[in-house]
C-alpha cells in the first residue's frame, strides 16, 4: 500500500468583523494527520472533504494542482485557508 501525501492546512486570510473564535490567527499552520484536533472543528469539516480529494489524485478547478483554498463557515469571521499537499 503507498503512503498517503502528507497535507498542510495554513490560515491565509482573515476577513469579517470579529475574530475567530477558536482563536486562529493569520500564519497558523496546521499538519492535517497529526495536528487536525487544534483545527476549528467548523473549518476541519470543510478542509476534510479537500484533504480527500486532493489525497487520493483528485483536482480543484481553478486552483493549482495539489492545493484548495477554503473559508470556514463561521458567519462572523470569514477565515480563509490554504491545503496544500506536501512534497
Amino acid at each position: 500500500m503507498s503512503r498517503r501525501p502528507k497535507i498542510r492546512i495554513t490560515l491565509i486570510e482573515r476577513k469579517g468583523a470579529l475574530p475567530c473564535h477558536h482563536g486562529h490567527r493569520v500564519g497558523d499552520s496546521w499538519d492535517f494527520d497529526t495536528e487536525r484536533g487544534s483545527l476549528c472543528p467548523m473549518a476541519f469539516h470543510v478542509a476534510f472533504v479537500y484533504a480527500d480529494i486532493l489525497r487520493y489524485g483528485g483536482a480543484i478547478p481553478g486552483q493549482p494542482p495539489g492545493t484548495a483554498r477554503f473559508a470556514c463557515p463561521d458567519v462572523d469571521t470569514l477565515n480563509v485557508f490554504l491545503l496544500e499537499l506536501c512534497p
